[in-house]
C-alpha cells in the first residue's frame, strides 16, 4: 500500500488545511542554513537532511525526491537536500524535526527505538521470507500501524527506504546450521530482539559501537556479527572474516518522516505532491538499493575466489527452515503491545 492521503489524514484537520491554502509567507529559516539561496519564486522551502553520501540508493532517492516534488509543485516547493550529515546527524535530527529546523529526515529504524519500539519488527529474525515478502509487510496495515504509532509522537511518517537484509559472518567456524553459532561471540547493537536472538542459537551477544566493529573483528575480541552487504563490503569486515553466510534473516531500513508543523502548513494540493513524489522516490530506492547489495556482494565473492581468504555460503531452503526454527521461538517473548505485539508480528507472518 503507498501512501495515500487517507492514512495521512490524522495528521492534521480540514480546518488547518483551509488556514494555510495559498500562504505565500510559510518561508522556513534557519540559521544554520547559510550555504543555500532560497528560490525567490518558492512559496515553502523543504530541508532535507541526511547522513549519508549523494552516491548511496538513501541519497540518490532524496535527490530523486527533490526533483520530482519541485517539478509536480511547480516550483512552489524548493527542496534543498542536505548529505553527509551536513546539518544533522541521525541521533539530533529527529529533536529538529520538531523544532521544524529541518522539514525531512530519513533516519535508520533503531533511531526510532524509545519513541515507537514497535519498529523492533523488522529485527526479528527470519520474519520475512524474501524482499517482496518485506515490501508487501511494509506496505500493508502492518506499515500503516507503525507509521501511525510515529504519527502519534508528532511526525508524519512517510515511507520505508532500505538498506537491505543482513548476513553472518565469523572467524571461528562457518554458520551453516543453527548449532554452529554456539559459543561464538556476536556483536550487536543495542536491541532486546537481538539479544534473544543469539541467546536462542546458545551464542553469546555482545553490545559494541559500530566504530568498533572492525577492529573487534580483527582483535579477536569478538568471533562473529550480523550486518548488510553495504556495511560488510564499505567498512571492509570480509577482509577480517573467514566465513560469510547469506542468511538474509534480519532487516536494516530507514523510515522517512517529515516536520508535522511543516506538513500542516502545506495546502492539499501541495500534501498530494509530497505523497506522489515520496512515493515514485520509495520505487526507485528499493531499486537502486537492490542493485548495489548485488553489485557489492559480487565484489566481495570476487575478493573470496581471488584471495582464498574468505568462504562464503548461501543457505539452502532446509537450513534456512532450520534457522527460522531454531530463532523463531522468541517471538512470543514481544507479544506484549508495548514491545512490538502479536497482531504485528501474526500480521507481518500472515501477508501474503
Amino acid at each position: 500500500m503507498k501512501i495515500t492521503m487517507k492514512s495521512l489524514v490524522s495528521i492534521t484537520t480540514v480546518t488547518s488545511l483551509l488556514l494555510f491554502t495559498g500562504c505565500g509567507d510559510s518561508k522556513v529559516n534557519d540559521s544554520k542554513d547559510t550555504s543555500k539561496e532560497e528560490s525567490t519564486s518558492s512559496q515553502y522551502v523543504l530541508k532535507f537532511s541526511h547522513v549519508v553520501s549523494p552516491n548511496t540508493p538513501k541519497g540518490k532517492a532524496a535527490d530523486f525526491f527533490e526533483k520530482r516534488l519541485e517539478e509536480l509543485s511547480g516550483g512552489k516547493i524548493d527542496v534543498q537536500v542536505y548529505p553527509s550529515s551536513q546539518l544533522y546527524k541521525d541521533n539530533a535530527v529527529l529533536k529538529a524535526l520538531t523544532l521544524n529546523s529541518v522539514q525531512m529526515a530519513a533516519p535508520s529504524f533503531s533511531k526510532f527505538g524509545k519513541i515507537v519500539p514497535q519498529l523492533a519488527l523488522f529485527d526479528l529474525p527470519f520474519l520475512f521470507n524474501d524482499m517482496g515478502h518485506l515490501h508487501r509487510v511494509q506496505d500493508s496495515q502492518v506499515g500503516d500501524k507503525l507509521k501511525d504509532m510515529i504519527n502519534a509522537k508528532g511526525y508524519v511518517a512517510l515511507n520505508f527506504w532500505d538498506n537491505h537484509f543482513k548476513q553472518l559472518s565469523s572467524s571461528k567456524k562457518p554458520l551453516i546450521n543453527p548449532e554452529d553459532a554456539a559459543g561464538q561471540k556476536f556483536r550487536i547493537m543495542s536491541s532486546k530482539v537481538l539479544e534473544e536472538q543469539f541467546h536462542a542459537l546458545d551464542a553469546n551477544p555482545q553490545m559494541m559501537p559500530f566504530s568498533e566493529v572492525y577492529s573487534g573483528l580483527q582483535q579477536g575480541v569478538i568471533d562473529a556479527a550480523e550486518n548488510p552487504i553495504s556495511n560488510i563490503y564499505t567498512k571492509k569486515f570480509h577482509e577480517v572474516q573467514k566465513y560469510l553466510t547469506i542468511s538474509n534473516h534480519g532487516y536494516l531500513g530507514y523510515l522517512v518522516v517529515m516536520s508535522k508543523k511543516f506538513w500542516e502548513s502545506l495546502p492539499e494540493d501541495l500534501q498530494k505532491d509530497v505523497v506522489q513524489a515520496m512515493n515514485e522516490a520509495t520505487q526507485k530506492e528499493r531499486i537502486w538499493a537492490q542493485e548495489l547489495n548485488d553489485e557489492q556482494f559480487a565484489l566481495i565473492k570476487d575478493y573470496a575466489k581471488s584471495t582464498g581468504k574468505l568462504e562464503v555460503f548461501e543457505l539452502t531452503p532446509e537450513q534456512r527452515a532450520a534457522w527460522k526454527k531454531a530463532v523463531s521461538k522468541i517471538y512470543p517473548k514481544f507479544y506484549d503491545n508495548n514491545l512490538i505485539g502479536k497482531d504485528l508480528i501474526n500480521g507481518a507472518l500472515n501477508t501474503k
